[in-house]
């Protein structure tokens, strides 16, 4: 009995790992900070699905100084 509880719970840690590994959204945008006006182009990772990239990455630059001007593209990672 043991051993099968211990199968089921490598088993679920298993599942819920690989569930993690694809909450990740690889994103290339555009930025921009104001006073002096600094345009920015980049390509980072954000811990989310993509379809939550544009909310967690707007609050990322925000805390950067900086505003979120265009997603160019989304990627799974």
């Amino acid at each position: 009995m043991i051993r099968i509880l211990r199968a089921l719970v490598v088993v679920l840690a298993l599942l819920l790992s690989a569930q993690v590994a694809h909450a990740a959204c690889q994103v290339e945008y555009k930025a921009k900070r104001d006073r002096p006006l600094q345009l920015f182009h980049d390509v980072t990772t954000v811990n989310a699905p993509c379809s939550a990239a544009e909310q967690v990455l707007r609050a990322q630059l925000k805390r950067q100084g900086l505003t979120l001007l265009k997603i160019m593209s989304k990627k799974e990672r």
